[in-house]
């Protein structure tokens, strides 16, 4: 689950890691309100104004803005929220402001003796270990960095038994080029950043830029956290934080029903239960001429509720031309899920696209019967290549 800027700083504060100040507004009044409470905390006529929308690249987007004076604040936020925010990682269709964060200015006097760097937490899966990726090259640009100069790219790997050691974060610290009080302060900045991103059982903390003030003090300036889903039934806290308006609006709809979703590119819609037969229908289906339009498990307990939502869910999406349901009756019984599925059917209505019902397991034949005496338009397949050669089929009557 990813969250806002503001709401990572938050955790990362909660963990004593020293972050650039902000306060959140919807809008330029509360954006000008917010700018004198910062002025009167931190003595500063210059605010940052920042876009929060769970994309990085604001700043390439026009959604980062420095502020010198009120009339600015107010100038800056009116211009930024509500306005179609198109950055590298959002797509051309880019993502609406709705909220921004103004923010302290951490570049006082003394600039030239700033620096920026990168470090961010993450799992790498082949290792089975966290592991903490720095780079001496922070900022707007770390993307040209890793692509074209890797080498600036460091690593620090984690052993779970043990978590992260003294002599790694003064190895990470010194690896940044710094000493003195610089040096220290980095070494409890990468101490409480990995406590954080290891307690709140997230997937990734990404703090770019880590700016090294002109007085040697380290703050993080940016925040990208993304919180493994799986683990939020222990933080609800943290999933209060989610933000739907940021996500697929169809997925969100998955979520709602249960449904585990994600939206492709592909024509043939997809409806499976488990992960493992959901890729391998994915195979299929490019194997037989289409593209997957979707994942989507329904889980072991398919019933005409959920074929029902998946069935809307699908539906949704204008480039679907063909449904495959394939379904292993294991925890389910195939009879009781092809009646979901005429009961679903019947109670949509007129389906507009053909659908190809591949049933495996406890009383497939039942069920095979059941869908072929439906009089409704539905394929029925047993065998993986049977739903296979149905789905050339009808792309072929599509085309």
């Amino acid at each position: 689950m990813n969250i806002h800027e503001y709401q990572g700083k938050q955790i990362l504060k909660s963990f004593g890691v020293n972050v650039q100040e902000g306060i959140v507004a919807d809008t330029p009044e509360q954006a000008v309100e917010a700018a004198k409470q910062l002025k009167i905390d931190y003595n500063s006529d210059w605010v940052v104004i920042k876009a929060q929308i769970h994309a990085g690249g604001r700043g390439k987007g026009g959604g980062v803005k420095l502020a010198k004076n009120l009339e600015e604040v107010k100038q800056r936020a009116t211009d930024i929220i509500g306005m179609q925010l198109v950055t590298p990682q959002t797509g051309p269709e880019g993502k609406l402001v709705s909220k921004i964060l103004v923010a302290q200015d951490v570049y006082y006097p003394g600039a030239s003796e700033t620096k920026e760097f990168y470090i961010s937490v993450l799992l790498d899966r082949a290792k089975g270990r966290n592991i903490i990726m720095y780079s001496t090259e922070g900022g707007m640009d770390i993307e040209e960095v890793a692509e074209h100069t890797p080498h600036l790219i460091f690593k620090e790997e984690i052993d779970p038994k043990v978590g992260l050691q003294g002599f790694q974060a003064r190895k990470i610290a010194f690896k940044l080029g710094l000493s003195g009080g610089a040096h220290k302060e980095m070494v409890k900045f990468v101490t409480a950043l990995y406590k954080a991103y290891d307690t709140t059982d997230s997937s990734m903390f990404e703090i770019n830029p880590v700016l090294k003030t002109s007085d040697d003090k380290v703050i993080a300036v940016d925040a990208k956290v993304d919180i493994d889903e799986n683990a939020l039934y222990r933080h609800p806290d943290y999933a209060a934080m989610r933000d739907t308006a940021e996500e697929d609006p169809t997925e969100v709809e998955a979520s709602a029903s249960n449904l585990n979703f994600v939206n492709l590119d592909g024509n043939v819609g997809c409806m499976v239960n488990g992960a493992g037969l959901a890729m391998a229908t994915m195979d299929i289906i490019k194997l037989a001429g289409g593209e997957p339009a979707n994942f989507l498990d329904v889980g072991g307990t398919a019933n005409a509720t959920t074929v029902k939502a998946a069935f809307n869910i699908i539906l949704k999406d204008p480039n679907v031309k063909a449904i495959l349901i394939n379904i292993f009756g294991g925890i389910v019984r195939c009879d009781r899920v092809a009646q979901g599925v005429i009961d679903a059917y019947q109670e949509i209505g007129n389906i507009p696209v053909p659908i190809i019902c591949r049933l495996q397991g406890t009383n497939a034949e039942e069920a095979k019967k059941l869908i072929d005496e439906s009089g409704l338009k539905v394929y029925s397949a047993i065998a993986l290549k049977e739903a296979a050669d149905l789905v050339t089929k009808v792309l072929a009557e599509q085309a």
